[in-house]
């Protein structure tokens, strides 16, 4: 009985020894197998780098500010008694915009000419008396001060009046008007936005490293969306940088007659910094974007794990420069020549076998339309 337990264990023992050396040499036969296994190549377009000429220029984002912009208030507390302009009008300096209640005003206007031809009497009659002798020369001093009090008191009330005549300091384009007829405004209430339009300013930040190439009257180009684009000169540049960006703020002024920018939006800005300079320029769908680095694929001879070279990709970090249209500028870390992925770098990585189909390309346009623009 004892011997045949033995047996049946020893029986047991062998097959499943037999079992895991059949196990072990299966997964060492999938594991060479995918060591050995090669991934089908990924379909890309390529394009060759090749220099071209690249206008030296500085991209930014400006902001629209008037030349001369205010919010025009109420310098007296009064009642408003007439309205002389419309939203959205163009004013010429000194109109007339708002007319404030006066009527006291004018009735101590009266009171004061009155006492003011009073005190040109007196003061007529007083020195007929001094030259006969009569009266004492501090007569004729008090009597001459009482006449300029009366003459200053006619021109302050008159100074008061005026000023209840709320009137454009400047010439340009009115807002939302924000009073109404019967209104009593206090000291300082708002009346409507004026803001001069043509020529007008465009603000802009430059890192502190290009501030040298700055200059002022340094030719400006605007783009504006769904109009033309518009050219100025830059009028001033910042004395300060400011410590939390470490820009430059810089004034730009150009031309606005057709009124279609206003103060607050932004656009796009290029300053031309001078002649043309060759770079490497791509297709902006070549460029890899990433924190640590922008980087684009090139194709070349790879080796693979088994020593036998396909073709495939390296991975390589390049600088950029500015953008035109579809077109990037790389300024370093490619040579002229080297085939560059255009389309399909999402999907690759370094050493990546690729199949080059360039029957249809990215676009490559500096100067694009699209359709629907």
């Amino acid at each position: 009985m004892t011997r045949r337990m033995l047996w049946m264990l020893m029986l047991v023992l062998g097959s499943v020894g037999i079992l895991g050396v059949v196990k072990v040499l299966r997964i060492q036969a999938a594991i060479a197998e995918a060591s050995a296994f090669q991934p089908p190549p990924e379909a890309v377009t390529t394009i060759l780098a090749r220099q071209s000429p690249w206008p030296a220029a500085l991209d930014a984002i400006g902001t629209v500010t008037a030349v001369h912009g205010v919010t025009v208030s109420a310098d007296l507390p009064g009642v408003v008694e007439a309205i002389s302009f419309e939203s959205g009008r163009t004013v010429a300096a000194g109109e007339l915009l708002v007319r404030l209640d006066a009527r006291q005003e004018e009735a101590q206007l009266a009171a004061a000419e009155a006492q003011r031809d009073l005190a040109r009497l007196n003061l007529d009659r007083m020195r007929g008396l001094v030259q006969q002798g009569i009266a004492a020369r501090s007569e004729d001093d008090r009597v001459t001060a009482e006449h300029k009090q009366a003459v200053a008191r006619v021109g302050e009330i008159r100074a008061t009046i005026e000023r209840k005549q709320i009137r454009a300091p400047f010439a340009g384009v009115l807002g939302i008007r924000q009073v109404n007829l019967g209104q009593y405004l206090k000291a300082g209430d708002p009346v409507v936005a004026l803001q001069s339009l043509d020529p007008i300013y465009v603000n802009f930040a430059v890192p502190q490293q290009r501030v040298a190439e700055m200059q002022v009257g340094g030719e400006v180009g605007v783009a504006e969306e769904g109009g033309p684009d518009r050219e100025g000169r830059i009028v001033a540049i910042d004395s300060v940088v400011d410590p939390a960006t470490r820009n430059v703020q810089v004034q730009a002024a150009l031309g606005n007659r057709d009124g279609r920018l206003r103060a607050g939006m932004f656009v796009p800005v290029r300053v031309r910094l001078g002649a043309e300079r060759p770079v490497l320029a791509l297709p902006a769908s070549a460029i890899s974007y990433a924190p640590y680095g922008d980087s684009v694929f090139v194709v070349a001879d790879v080796a693979g794990p088994n020593g036998a070279r396909y073709r495939g990709v390296r991975q390589q970090f390049v600088k950029v420069g500015g953008t035109r249209g579809d077109q990037v500028a790389v300024v370093s870390g490619l040579k002229a020549g080297e085939e560059v992925v255009t389309s399909g770098a999402f999907k690759l990585r370094n050493g990546a076998a690729v199949l080059v189909d360039n029957s249809v390309q990215p676009s490559f346009d500096p100067a694009p339309r699209p359709e629907d623009n």
